[in-house]
């Protein structure tokens, strides 16, 4: 990525900041790291506020509205004074936790999520977020299992939502669930399932739907066989949710 002026109104005098990720790809549990530098621009300037924001994009409960969470963010030293045409460099890294929204499958995007690194910067009070560098996360080998059993029973993917807080029927780790809008086959009850894949450690819990029993997997066995684990969700889902 080049640099961008930050702060335009200031003209000349606007710094210019560089974000650059090591890596655009990353998976729960891994570490995303980069780099942000900025560039002072023709005087001097103070620096009130400075860091780099790991966001997704979450969905309000009970509203249409989108917005984008600040899962984590790192500081660079402000309040600091950047002198005209200094450059400073900062490292940071994010570590991503198992419960990490995924923003893709198989390769393949899911629909509706988003997640990024912003970069902010404050001087006088005014505050510029910069560019959103775009980061994908790609589902673990038992989370894309899950997903690809999904899709060969017939379920067809809808949306993907983040929401904050606590869901029901869940033994999640952090403050968020994301859930998985599917429109049912025939054959079913419903016409659209919320399903949730919570990832722990050792295993992942498929929730199926409200106060649905969870269809508890190690990741091992969910990535093992995927004709087994295929048939062995149809008839989780049958039992529930059969006509």
């Amino acid at each position: 990525m080049a640099f961008r002026k930050f702060l335009s109104a200031l003209g000349v005098n606007a710094p210019e900041v560089e974000t650059v990720l090591d890596e655009h790809q990353v998976q729960p549990g891994q570490e995303l790291s980069g780099t942000v530098t900025v560039r002072g621009g023709a005087v001097d300037v103070e620096i009130e506020g400075f860091q780099a924001e790991l966001v997704v994009r979450f969905e309000n409960h009970g509203a249409e509205a989108r917005y984008l969470h600040v899962m984590e963010a790192r500081e660079f030293g402000a309040p600091f004074t950047l002198a005209a045409g200094e450059v400073r460099t900062h490292a940071f890294t994010f570590r991503l936790p198992l419960g990490m929204p995924l923003t893709h499958s198989d390769g393949e995007r899911l629909r509706g999520a988003y997640s990024a690194v912003r970069t902010e910067l404050a001087i006088d009070n005014a505050v510029d977020r910069g560019d959103l560098d775009e980061v994908e996360v790609h589902a673990l080998p038992s989370q894309a299992a899950v997903l690809r059993a999904y899709q060969a029973l017939g379920f067809q993917h809808v949306d993907t939502e983040v929401k904050p807080g606590r869901a029901m029927n869940s033994r999640q780790e952090v403050d968020w669930w994301q859930e998985f809008e599917l429109a049912f086959p025939p054959g079913y009850r419903p016409a659209m399932l919320e399903m949730m894949i919570v990832t722990l450690p050792e295993f992942i819990d498929v929730c199926a739907g409200g106060w649905a029993p969870r269809l508890t997997l190690t990741h091992e066995e969910a990535a093992a066989d995927q004709a087994a684990l295929n048939a062995r969700l149809e008839a989780h889902m049958k039992k529930q949710y059969g006509a």
